[in-house]
């Protein structure tokens, strides 16, 4: 069963949003009532720059121009980031909500961005579709049993030898509310051997919280 803080209720707190998990993540109205309802400004995985280590495993892996899906957009702060250094980008998002307050974003912003609902486990994007997937946060709320099909929708949606960059809880992390925790092991575990394992790292979840859960950035090849 979901609590109540799963179900939308208090939502508008200052960072007290935790990430859902299970059923949620493939629920649709969960999400459209949050962002609905919500100043995205104030989610606790809300930053207004490109996640820094987001920024440095495309350094490392993928130089623009390159086509780039940023999976699960939301406040499509990292898909406006992404588009302002030549990246061309399209962003998804389960929430309407979230996809029509991305678009103004953008338009505030000035920068040309391919905006859609979509769920990944569900996905209606075509094979082959980018050179590259970044997800901050949308796996790790995905359960168990649906994983697999997580897997092989961004395996269908990226090209050959395609990158996705993968942003989730550590279990290093204390706090055990909101999403899944994972060490690099188990991230292993999921993508191989539909992906080659380029890095897997300690790093930070920063948003406009005090105290940032600490993460792993993993970056993968497909095969």
């Amino acid at each position: 069963m979901l609590r109540n803080d799963l179900r939308g209720e208090g939502l508008r707190a200052k960072g007290q949003v935790p990430g859902p998990r299970g059923k949620a993540v493939s629920a649709p109205n969960w999400w459209e009532q949050l962002y609905r309802t919500s100043e995205v400004s104030q989610l606790p995985w809300y930053t207004p720059d490109l996640d820094r280590d987001l920024a440095r495993a495309l350094e490392t892996y993928l130089q623009p121009p390159a086509r780039i899906l940023d999976l699960g957009t939301g406040p499509a702060t990292q898909a406006i980031a992404l588009a302002k250094r030549g990246y061309e980008v399209t962003g998804t998002d389960i929430a309407a909500s979230a996809i029509g307050k991305a678009k103004h974003a953008a338009d505030r912003e000035g920068v040309q961005i391919d905006f859609r609902v979509d769920n990944i486990l569900e996905s209606r994007l075509p094979d082959e579709f980018v050179d590259a997937i970044v997800d901050r946060g949308m796996f790790h709320v995905v359960p168990p049993e649906m994983r697999p099909r997580y897997v092989d929708a961004v395996r269908r949606v990226l090209r050959r030898h395609g990158l996705l960059i993968l942003k989730a809880f550590s279990d290093k992390e204390p706090r055990q509310q909101g999403p899944y925790h994972f060490s690099p092991e188990e991230l292993r575990e999921v993508f191989e051997p539909a992906f080659d394992v380029l890095s897997i790292e300690d790093a930070l979840f920063h948003g406009p919280g005090p105290r940032p859960p600490k993460a792993l950035i993993a970056a993968f090849r497909r095969r």
